[in-house]
């Protein structure tokens, strides 16, 4: 069974990927058909020609786009990071081991491993490798570092479940338009309600649960310990403030024309970005953009590829790019620190 899911699960990404590339193509190929003179040129040339064609298309949005709209997305997307490094040093704090660790070693810790997860996929894996070898240099063990990687997975998990619970709550007429990509979203706008206040509702229990000092959940030798309310505190704070900052770099991307507001970025962010995570696509390529293509039909598709195009520079290549020094630079201190006691 194992060996099926190992395939089955790398076979369903690429599936998804396939699928939504396609849908992708063939939502940009018409509505850059209407402009006559484009649309000229996509009947007289083939498949690469009509790529080289929409991409662009695609670059004259980019450029489009003013210069305080990119300096307002990359301020967005420093106070997503500046979240994420928040999610760990909760988890060291739930630990009880944030003494001796800066908040300067915790952040580049955080960037370096949300920077190759985000990119790589398998966040919690290779989310794992990172913090493994970069909190076990400062003391921790193995299971506590396996603690922190499963706190800051569940804090994300947390945020993501407030929010959505929210937008479904509030605005339930964003799933209709899914229904086109996949039937399963058919659902009766009053039961989406219903589902978002039920999943805020379950988000409110959990600090509930820590108020009234709920007691450790034993499974066998493995001891639940639930969160104190500093802790719950915190992560009701860092877990949307990340998932606002990401969807605040798209949100300023887009074009005024035809912006459906926040609200809805931020609804079609959580929406693309979970369907991104479950197909295990690295960065959900052609995921995102077929749910948020589908969820703005008033913005142009190309707009919208254009807004994605800048948030995946900015929150996933860059620091990509950023990280490769940072580990090199650990390793060096390491390698030294070894040397020396050597």
């Amino acid at each position: 069974m194992k060996r099926v899911m190992d395939v089955f699960w790398p076979l369903l990404g690429l599936a998804a990927v396939v699928w939504s590339v396609r849908l992708l193509y063939i939502k940009l190929q018409k509505e850059v058909s209407t402009d006559p003179v484009i649309k000229k040129l996509l009947d007289e040339g083939g498949v690469w020609a009509d790529i080289k064609v929409i991409v662009g298309v695609i670059g004259d949005k980019l450029a489009a786009i003013p210069g305080e709209s990119y300096l307002l997305a990359a301020g967005s997307c420093v106070v997503a990071y500046a979240a994420l490094a928040w999610y760990d040093r909760i988890a060291l704090m739930h630990l009880n081991r944030q003494r001796g660790i800066s908040w300067w070693y915790v952040s580049a810790c955080s960037f370096v491993t949300y920077a190759l997860a985000h990119n790589i996929g398998a966040s919690v894996l290779s989310g794992g490798m990172v913090r493994l070898r970069a909190y076990t240099a400062k003391g921790l063990s193995p299971g506590e570092v396996a603690i922190l990687v499963a706190m800051c997975s569940f804090t994300f998990a947390y945020g993501t479940l407030v929010l959505l619970g929210i937008v479904l709550g509030f605005e339930p007429e964003i799933v209709e338009p899914l229904s086109e990509l996949m039937p399963l979203f058919d659902i009766d706008t009053e039961v989406v309600r219903f589902a978002g206040f039920a999943i805020f509702g379950a988000c409110v229990l959990y600090v509930i649960g820590s108020w009234l000092h709920f007691k450790p959940l034993k499974i066998g030798s493995i001891e639940i310990v639930y969160p104190r309310l500093p802790v719950v505190f915190r992560q009701v704070i860092a877990a949307p403030l990340e998932l606002i900052g990401a969807a605040g770099i798209i949100y300023f991307a887009l074009p005024e024309v035809g912006n459906p507001g926040f609200f809805m970025v931020l609804g079609a962010f959580l929406l693309s970005f979970s369907a991104g995570l479950l197909s295990q696509v690295p960065g959900g390529v052609g995921v995102m953009e077929a749910v948020f293509i589908a969820v703005m039909p008033d913005v142009p598709a190309t707009s919208v590829v254009a807004a994605l195009l800048v948030w995946r520079l900015l929150y996933l290549l860059l620091p990509l790019a950023l990280s490769v020094p940072t580990v090199l630079l650990f390793e060096k201190a390491q390698l030294r620190k070894r040397l020396g006691n050597g």
